[in-house]
């Protein structure tokens, strides 16, 4: 799936959980921003009406990057931050609601495929995507091709057991947003940090404050960013060890932290089957327009 070749933008919209953005994204990659409003989380016919108020008059088709599981074959979308489209079909009910046709990719993958196409990893023909946000997400790009697999969770390495196996730590037991217990996802993005940092005895701050501590030479915070290296670190070698990706392009707020991002390079490295000379993570560089580039990208020509 690529963007279609013509002179005219495509109509663009990446939508999470608390904004919509709408933009008109051209085949080179050039995005103008048209829009933003407040996601209408709870009410579908509000959620349609903020879609259709942004849409182009005449326009035939929009692409949208979302947060959210998407079934290949039935459509069903999955998405915790959003109730009113949980469990729809949302492709097929926003076409009958807008009177348009609608592309529609996850969040993750769009922002997978953005790299791959336009962003760090473009030179790369096996492409690893994370996302380290509040928990973790990714995609799989494979010759410039997004890989949803049977069931559309492809690139989601966040939903199996955390584990500490280098430090040993007790790690917390929360209940991850898929319904399990300990996934990488509750502990392995900021509110995992959190997580460790408070489990061990600390009083509660937020991630910034526990990696600008860990900079600073704090043992504390010393101690929770190493539990998490190891936490992260275990998971996405064996993601690596098992695609062998040239690249992982790493996105997500916990990214605009160089050193720790060095770190979890340092990590990966010690538990790869076959160790490297040269880096593997690099900084995502689509920044937040990773979504509408990733729409964009997923148009059928």
């Amino acid at each position: 799936m690529i963007i279609q070749e013509h002179d005219h933008a495509a109509r663009c919209f990446d939508i999470g959980g608390s904004k919509i953005v709408a933009a008109d994204v051209t085949a080179a990659g050039a995005i103008t921003v048209v829009g933003r409003t407040a996601t209408p989380a709870d009410n579908f016919n509000e959620f349609c009406n903020a879609i259709r108020a942004l849409c182009p008059a005449g326009s035939d088709a929009i692409s949208i990057s979302i947060a959210g599981n998407i079934h290949p074959q039935s459509g069903v979308i999955q998405c915790a931050n959003i109730p009113c489209i949980h469990g729809r079909r949302l492709a097929t009910d926003l076409q009958q609601a807008l009177a348009r046709r609608i592309y529609l990719i996850n969040d993750a993958k769009a922002f997978a495929l953005a790299e791959a196409r336009f962003g760090v990893a473009q030179d790369h023909n096996i492409v690893l995507a994370i996302i380290l946000g509040t928990g973790v997400g990714g995609g799989i790009v494979i010759n410039k091709n997004v890989l949803t697999g049977t069931d559309g969770t492809a690139g989601e390495w966040g939903h199996g057991p955390a584990t500490a196996a280098r430090t040993g730590f007790m790690l917390p037991d929360p209940v991850c947003n898929c319904g399990q217990r300990s996934c990488v996802d509750a502990l392995g993005g900021a509110r995992g940090l959190e997580r460790i940092y408070k489990h061990m005895g600390a009083a509660p701050i937020d991630s910034v404050e526990i990696i600008t501590a860990w900079q600073a030479g704090d043992p504390g915070a010393a101690r929770a960013v190493d539990i998490w290296l190891d936490v992260v670190g275990g998971a996405l070698a064996n993601i690596v060890n098992f695609l062998a990706p040239s690249i992982v392009a790493v996105g997500g707020g916990l990214a605009n932290s160089k050193p720790l991002i060095q770190a979890l390079e340092r990590e990966v490295d010690d538990r790869r089957l076959c160790r490297q000379s040269t880096p593997l993570l690099y900084a995502a560089v689509s920044g937040p327009e990773q979504g509408l580039l990733g729409a964009a990208l997923n148009i059928q020509v």
